[in-house]
């Protein structure tokens, strides 16, 4: 694989987990602000108003002004029902993708082991 299409599958992969905790966030809690996503999600104002706005494009996310708000700006940002349906399937991919790495990782950390032994039983 090129380096190119590693970056940009990365790329992809980023914008999905991002994706999902923002989904994941806002059925927690719908009526959260933009700025207190951000700070939820330690990620920019800018690229939570983007991700809202192509959730929202995409189908996924609806606003809703607050109705009896004081604040006119307020929103509640609501999944739809494919927004639930799409932060199912990015839960579902994103542990998969842990899981595999989990696996790749408990087999590199026990060839470390066996190495370290071996190095170990060398010296002795």
């Amino acid at each position: 694989m090129s380096s190119e299409h590693n970056s940009s599958k990365q790329d992809s992969q980023a914008e999905n987990e991002i994706e999902l905790r923002l989904l994941a966030r806002l059925q927690e809690k719908p009526d959260v602000s933009q700025r207190g996503l951000a700070a939820d999600l330690g990620v920019s104002l800018g690229s939570i108003n983007f991700c809202l706005k192509a959730l929202t494009a995409k189908g996924f996310v609806k606003a809703e002004n607050f109705s009896k708000s004081n604040n006119k700006l307020g929103y509640a940002y609501l999944l739809t029902p494919s927004g639930i349906a799409a932060k199912s399937r990015l839960t579902a991919s994103f542990l998969k993708r842990k899981r595999a790495e989990y696996r790749r990782l408990a087999h590199e950390i026990a060839d470390l082991e066996a190495q370290i032994r071996q190095e170990k039983a060398e010296r002795e």
